[in-house]
This record gives structure tokens, C-alpha cells and sequence, in this order.
């Protein structure tokens, strides 16, 4: 029977795959920067028999955690239509996701990127002042975005 729960060592892999960066909902915060520890969160939920392996785990800030909770998927506010959540795992972050000009607003280009965007707001005003700012510094955003 597999492990149910996140090992220090893989939560390590976790950060360290993630460049410290969240991951599962794409609003790409810096953990150096973040006021509340990441978590290791499951993409598929242990209690949809999602795993814990380094597959199905991805890091995640303190908001996107919350606001993802149990959810696997979200309507598409453009089509009306259900779709996943976006997968780091399976999905590249380029392909789903954009900046805006001044690099503060994520932007969904997808279904499952506007999905995404709005079950997980990822615009949250707090996220949008700690962009500016960061990006004021040269900081923001962070260097590597897939």
C-alpha cells in the first residue's frame, strides 16, 4: 500500500522541481517572498485515490491551496463547459497561461487556463500588490515559468 503521507524528502523534491515557485494553480508566487509556508498538495486528491508520489504531488502557496481545496476541475467562464484543472504534471504553463503587459495579472488562454483562473483566483489583489512590487525589484516574474 502506498505512503498516504508526504515525506520530508519528497516535499523537498517538491520545492526543488517547483524552483520554489507554486506550481498547481499557476499564479507562480516565490516562496522566498510568501508570508505563509507552501504546501505539498496532491493534484488528484488522496480520497479520488490520487497518490502520493512525486507525480501527484505539486507545491502550492497558502492561497492557491485553499482556494483549490478538493477541486479537480471548473467551468470555463468564455465556453460555460467543465474542464480539469491545470496539471504542472501534464500541462505546460505557457500553453495555458500568459502575463499581462506589467507582469501582475495572470491571464487564462484556455479553457482550462480561465478554468483555473477563476476556481483558484489567481488574481487575488494581495498577488497582484506582491507582483508589482516584486517586478519593481526585478524579481517578478520568476525566471524559468514553463
Amino acid at each position: 500500500m502506498p505512503e498516504k503521507r508526504v515525506t520530508a524528502e519528497q516535499k523537498q523534491a517538491v520545492l526543488e522541481r517547483a524552483r520554489g515557485c507554486c506550481e498547481r494553480s499557476a499564479c507562480q508566487s516565490q516562496a522566498r517572498f510568501a508570508t505563509q509556508s507552501f504546501s505539498t498538495e496532491h493534484i488528484i486528491p488522496r480520497h479520488l485515490g490520487g497518490e502520493t508520489t512525486l507525480e501527484n504531488l505539486a507545491c502550492a502557496c497558502q492561497g492557491c491551496n485553499n482556494h483549490k481545496y478538493l477541486k479537480t476541475e471548473a467551468r470555463d467562464p468564455l465556453s460555460n463547459k467543465v474542464v480539469p484543472l491545470y496539471n504542472p504534471r501534464l500541462q505546460r504553463w505557457i500553453e495555458h497561461f500568459a502575463w499581462n503587459d506589467d507582469f501582475t495579472l495572470v491571464i487564462g488562454l484556455t479553457p482550462i487556463g480561465r478554468a483555473t483562473l477563476n476556481a483558484l483566483n489567481l488574481n487575488r489583489e494581495e498577488l497582484i500588490n506582491l507582483r508589482r512590487v516584486l517586478y519593481a525589484l526585478g524579481e517578478h516574474p520568476p525566471a524559468e515559468t514553463d
